[in-house]
């Protein structure tokens, strides 16, 4: 099975358990791999056989800003849900959520969770 995937994509939001995060809103990364086959694209070279990167990117953007989630856990498996809902070409979806700058007494690169849905889970 082939990939598509959107490494470091940054969306800023609202979402955490704290106030602060739901009132001022901070800077999530995610990282997405969608299995999807990529022949048809590979031999017409049209978008028609594939999925748009552009068009996932919106709806990720859209999913992450729509509402707060105070969970990571959520949030993410909002996003992968709504790319197998809106992707009929997608067979399965992994993201990884990242939160660099969560409010913690630490120092850390980011906090983060990840989650994989198939199709059939949905």
């Amino acid at each position: 099975m082939d990939k598509i995937i959107i490494k470091g994509l940054r969306v800023f939001a609202h979402h955490g358990v704290n106030e602060e995060e739901t009132l001022c809103g901070q800077h999530f990364v995610l990282d997405i791999e969608a299995q999807t086959n990529l022949t048809a694209a590979g031999l017409t070279d049209e978008l028609n056989d594939t999925v748009s990167y552009a068009q996932m990117i919106k709806t990720v953007r859209r999913v992450m800003t729509e509402q707060n989630d105070k969970l990571l856990e959520r949030a993410a498996r909002r996003v992968a849900d709504a790319l197998l809902e809106e992707y009929d070409r997608l067979e399965s979806v992994k993201i990884r959520l990242m939160k660099p700058d969560a409010p913690m007494k630490a120092e850390f690169d980011y906090t983060a969770i990840e989650t994989e849905r198939t199709r059939n889970a949905v």
